[in-house]
Order: structure tokens, then sequence, then C-alpha cells
């Protein structure tokens, strides 16, 4: 165990994704785990790229992993460390096992250990290796041998989980699983205890998917004189119907989640809730959950994934962070829809209107298009309703008003629409509707006062201009 200052641990985790894929939400949620665990404690968080398949591996799905970590936020003491980079270690590891007589070459030959496991299923017979090549025996098979870990033939493993407790898991149970195949490369049980133990970690926070492997690599762990980590295995993330969590529910990879409009505060505070929880408090800022997170307080059952739950913690960021940190994520969402957001207000006058309208930053960018595009025409039924030959009278007083008012702030801009509203002895809805309809080209938009604010001032006397048009277009075909 690594060991800081008077002896005292120096917790050291790691996150260890496959590069096979998108840094999907079940790995971010073991990420910050792993990752609050470390800083919580003053310790170092370890990056740890495990690409020894490299068939599977691909150089687009490290970047997209580490395009999900920065983020996330997630940053990282050491690391990326690559397996693939470390593969003369495993080699001397296996060699030195070997020579110990803690490993053993077997030849078996595919044929056979599939005959084998044919038997032991029609049997009714767990599948395992039956250590025929166990005490030396070379059979006329590979000419090019597995490497096998000798594992104990009897006892019991036992480890305490974090999470879930002590668990016994029988020798018995165990078989001589592979460590390096015929080619020399090694497999994943190993190359994560060899991993583990030469970057000094303290804690393995993983799925519990992995909870079958623990023993044999505790095993692993004792063979080579050392002591195994802590473990905590934290469960799986379920769908709404109660299925794991996959792409058929909606967006999986951490990205997604990005392009559909969700700010990365948002999803962190969800995922860290999905099996942790302190008292009955919901939201929580990364100093809180620095001070108050241990893995320990993980729920050993399922946690199921709400989508409902995370649109209003988003809207809770959107509302509640500084304006010009939620726009810079906003911007983002512009660029990706092809709006300008040069041609319209500043996107902190922007978030400050919308924030509580929208559910999400793409909603929020595609629902302002009005304000930094010009209008493609009106809503025919909105139109129909609210631009009438009747509020003709209406739009022009409150052109000429608007033309001339020196102060454009939502509170001026307020006080003209009252004044027109008294001046002409109609209620505000006859003189909002329509002006909301010029100006937003729908019957929907934020507070009147407000959405001539960020339409402005040139814009919005061109389209009550448009406007009137329609209007008097309208009256002379009728």
């Amino acid at each position: 165990m690594a060991r800081g200052l008077a002896g005292a641990m120096t917790v050291r985790t790691r996150f260890a994704p496959s590069p096979t894929g998108v840094l999907h939400v079940g790995g971010a949620r073991t990420a910050l785990f792993c990752w609050l665990q470390a800083r919580a404690a003053g310790g170092q968080f370890i990056l740890r790229i495990e690409d020894t398949d490299l068939e599977r591996s691909t150089a687009e799905s490290v970047q997209a992993i580490l395009d999900g970590m920065d983020w996330l936020g997630l940053d990282y003491d050491e690391g990326p460390h690559y397996q693939s980079q470390r593969f003369e270690r495993y080699a001397a590891v296996a060699e030195e096992l070997l020579a110990q007589g803690k490993a053993y070459r077997c030849y078996c030959s595919k044929q056979r250990l599939e005959a084998l496991r044919a038997q032991q299923m029609q049997a009714g017979l767990k599948p395992r290796y039956d250590g025929h090549c166990r005490d030396g025996a070379a059979g006329a098979g590979e000419t090019s041998p597995v490497v096998r870990f000798r594992n104990p033939a009897d006892g019991t493993v036992v480890f305490e989980d974090l999470v879930r407790g002590t668990i016994r898991i029988s020798n018995a149970e165990l078989d001589d699983l592979v460590i390096a195949r015929p080619d020399g490369s090694p497999t994943y049980n190993f190359t994560v205890v060899v991993d583990d133990l030469d970057m000094r970690i303290t804690h393995v926070i993983r799925g519990d998917d992995h909870i079958n492997n623990t023993p044999r690599q505790i095993n692993i762990y004792r063979a080579l004189g050392a002591e195994p980590p802590a473990f905590a295995h934290v469960p799986m993330i379920l769908g709404a119907d109660g299925a794991r969590l996959s792409k058929r529910h909606g967006a999986v990879g951490v990205m997604q989640y990005r392009d559909l409009g969700y700010l990365p505060q948002a999803l962190l505070n969800y995922l860290v809730r999905l099996g942790w929880s302190h008292g009955d408090q919901e939201v929580f800022s990364v100093a809180e959950l620095l001070e108050r997170f241990d893995v320990r307080d993980v729920n050993r059952k399922a946690a199921a994934f709400d989508p409902d739950k995370l649109d209003w913690l988003n809207q809770h960021y959107q509302r509640s962070l500084p304006a010009a940190e939620v726009a810079g994520h906003l911007a983002w969402q512009f660029e990706a829809l092809g709006i300008d957001a040069g041609a319209g207000p500043p996107l902190t006058d922007l978030v400050g209107v919308q924030a509580d309208r929208v559910k999400t930053l793409r909603e929020m960018a595609e629902q302002s298009r009005v304000f930094y595009q010009e209008l493609e025409g009106f809503e025919a039924g909105a139109a129909r309703k609210h631009l009438r030959p009747v509020c003709e009278p209406v739009l022009r007083a409150l052109r000429e008003r608007l033309r001339d008012l020196v102060d454009w702030s939502p509170e001026s801009l307020n006080n003209v629409v009252r004044i027109v509203a008294d001046e002409l002895e109609v209620g505000m809805g006859k003189v909002a509707q329509p002006l909301r309809v010029a100006l937003a080209g729908s019957a929907v938009s934020p507070s009147i006062d407000r959405t001539l604010w960020l339409v402005g001032r040139d814009r919005s006397l061109r389209r009550l201009d448009d406007a009137l048009e329609y209007v008097v277009f309208r009256a002379e075909r009728h």
C-alpha cells in the first residue's frame, strides 16, 4: 500500500476503461466514485487505458474517453497509462511466476478444451479447466502453449467488499486461469493485478460485474507476495423497465448528454445519486461531495435511471450556475445548430430569460433562434388569431412609441406596452399577443418585455413593419 506522512495510507484509485467504444454513463459513474474517493482523502486518481485487445481498441475510443472525462471535469493525477505499452512487464511477471512454480505452461489443444467443456456441461458441472497440464503433462496439443496460473486447490478466498460486505469464494470454484495466450499476450485478470501493484492502487472501485474476477485476482496478488487492495463493487445502472441500461433506453454515451444539452454539473450530480445518498439531499456541489462522499455508503442495490430527474437537475443548474458559465456551454449548442451567437443578444442575457422555460441547453438554443435569425414567416394559426385587421391600430401605436424609446430595457418596454393598452382601452392580452406573434412568429415566447428586449430595437421595428404589412394585406383581401 502507498504510504504518506507519518505512515498514513495515501489513497490511490484508478479508472481503467477499455477503449472499444464511447464512455458510457455506467463507466462515468465508476470514474466519478473513484475520483471522489481519492479527492476526498487527499489522494491520487489515476487513468489507465486497458487496450490489450489490440483488434477492438481504437484511437477514436481513447479520445472519446478523454473527452468525456474532460467534459465532466474528472481530472487525473497520473496517466493515461496504456496497457499496450507494458507487455514486456507482464511477460516478466509471468516468467517470475513460472520460475516459482506458481504458473505453468499448458499445451492442451482447443479441441480438447472444447470436448472437456461439453462433457462437464452434459454432466451438469460448472465448466472449468481440469488441471491436465498442472503437473507437467505435455499433451500433443498446441505447439505454442498458454501460461496458466496455479490457483490454490483448496481453501477459501474471503474479502471485505466496501459496498457488499463479506464475500467468500471457495478455491474449488476457481480453475487455473490463462494469464498469457499462445502469442504471449496477457489476459485481463493478470494485467490488472500487475498494473494495480505497480501503480500502488489502494482502492479498486468498479462495477459488480467484476465480482467473480476478484477472488482470482486476490490469489494472484498473494502469489506475487502482495496484499490486495480494498475492493468496492458498485451496482449496475438499470433502465426504467428494470433491464440493464442500454441504447434502447436512450442516450448512453456521456458526450451524447452534452449533445442533448445537459450541463456536466447536472450529469455528475445525477450520476452520484445513482446508488449513493446523503439524507434527503438531492443537489450537491463538488465541494459538498468531497466532504460527504464515501464509497462505503453506496447502496448495494441496482439504481434505475430516471430521465425526468436528470431534466429537473439540469434545469436547476441552468438557473443556479453563473450565467457566464452556462453561456459557455450554450455557445457550443449554438455552433452545433449553425446559429450565429453574435447576431443577437449576449448569451448571458438569454440564459437569464430562458433558463426557467426549458429543460436543456439544446431546447434553449432551438427556442431562441428568433433572437438571432430572421423570421421565416408567421405561424399560420397564430397569425389568423392574433394578426387580424383589428390589430392594426395596436401595432402602429406600439411601433411609434418603440421607435422613440431611449431606454431599451425590460422595464421601459413593459411600460410602453401598458401605456398602449391604456390609451387604446384594451386589455394587455390584446396588445401583447399581436406583438408577440409579430416578434417571434408564434404565440409562444418569454414575457413580452423580455421578448422585445432580446429581439432588439432594429429587429423589433422591422418585424412590426412586416406584421403591419401582413395585417393590411389581410384586410384588403377581405
